[in-house]
């Protein structure tokens, strides 16, 4: 059940938007008449619950889809009030904004969030992993197309620092070569990947520094450049930074046994590999806001209803 204290009526939040102050807003859509054309949303996301078909629903931040517990995001949401309302306000911009633009925009707010106390907190309460090998990039030729390996399967291709700046290499080389027609990114093992390596949250402290790094080595910034020509080929865990960067190519591929998931919200920040961008282009801004505060897994065939693959193959090639 919703707390009585986060429902309101789309007319009583436009009047109050600027002054609410609950960490969501919940509007019942079977109880609106129509649609708000002037309709001011406040600073935290607004989610609807109902028929995403109702005059009003395009204007909401998310909607609540069957097999979805919108009770649990409220209470994400509650307990991360700053990093759910910053991305909720974030995807309501990327619409207008080119990719790069969006990833610009991306990197701000997760720098914002990289220096709050949420976030803080949860890397000092995180156990010291044991340490592991450093990533590796296989980048392989073969005529015209560019075989992209993501080799780190005893971290379940854990995306860490080399391996970051052996994807943006790979990618820009892609970028740069006309003659590459296909690129086609996949992972070593029965992981394809299970976003960056947490072990390195908090080693760059100051956010305005973190963001000029991100600027210069994203690998999502490269990726975008050879979107056209990039297929993603999933098998297994697909989480977070691995989920971002795959969510640019044109076509992705899974097999039936591999799921999706964005964690980040629990983590005090939101998707900074770029997915808050990549996923609002493949499968809309309010799914990807529903992932996002549910921090639900996302089986292959809910990926393939959804749009965010394009097929499922009994195994990845």
């Amino acid at each position: 059940m919703f707390s009585a204290a986060f429902r309101v009526s789309a007319a009583e939040l436009t009047m109050s938007a600027g002054q609410w102050r609950e960490p969501v807003a919940i509007i019942d859509l079977d109880a609106e008449s129509g649609d708000v054309p002037d309709m001011n949303l406040p600073a935290c996301p607004v989610v609807g619950i109902g028929s995403p078909d109702h005059p009003l629903g395009h204007r909401m931040d998310t909607i609540v889809e069957p097999h979805f517990d919108g009770a649990a995001m409220t209470e994400a949401a509650s307990r991360h009030p700053v990093a759910a309302a910053c991305v909720a306000q974030l995807l309501r911009l990327l619409p207008a904004l080119s990719r790069e633009q969006g990833l610009t925009a991306e990197s701000f707010a997760y720098a914002m969030l990289q220096g709050s106390e949420a976030h803080r907190a949860w890397i000092a309460a995180s156990p010291s992993p044991d340490p592991l090998p450093e990533g590796h990039v296989e980048v392989a030729r073969e005529g015209d197309e560019l075989y992209v390996t993501l080799d780190r399967p005893a971290a379940g291709n854990a995306i860490d620092r080399p391996m970051r700046d052996g994807l943006h290499e790979a990618f820009a080389l892609a970028s740069a070569d006309a003659s590459i027609t296909r690129v086609v990114l996949r992972g070593n093992g029965k992981t394809f990947s299970l976003g960056a390596d947490l072990s390195e949250f908090g080693t760059t402290t100051d956010p305005a520094t973190a963001h000029m790094i991100r600027f210069a080595t994203l690998p999502a910034r490269e990726a975008v450049r050879c979107a056209d020509r990039l297929e993603a080929h999933v098998d297994g865990a697909c989480v977070g930074a691995g989920l971002e960067l795959a969510a640019f190519a044109r076509r992705i591929t899974a097999s039936r046994r591999s799921w999706f998931q964005l964690p980040e919200l629990a983590m005090g920040i939101l998707p900074g590999a770029g997915g808050c961008v990549s996923l609002t282009h493949r499968i809309g801004r309010q799914r990807t806001l529903l992932m996002i505060l549910s921090g639900r897994r996302i089986a292959a065939r809910q990926a393939l209803d959804w749009g965010l693959v394009d097929a499922l193959v009994d195994a990845a090639p």
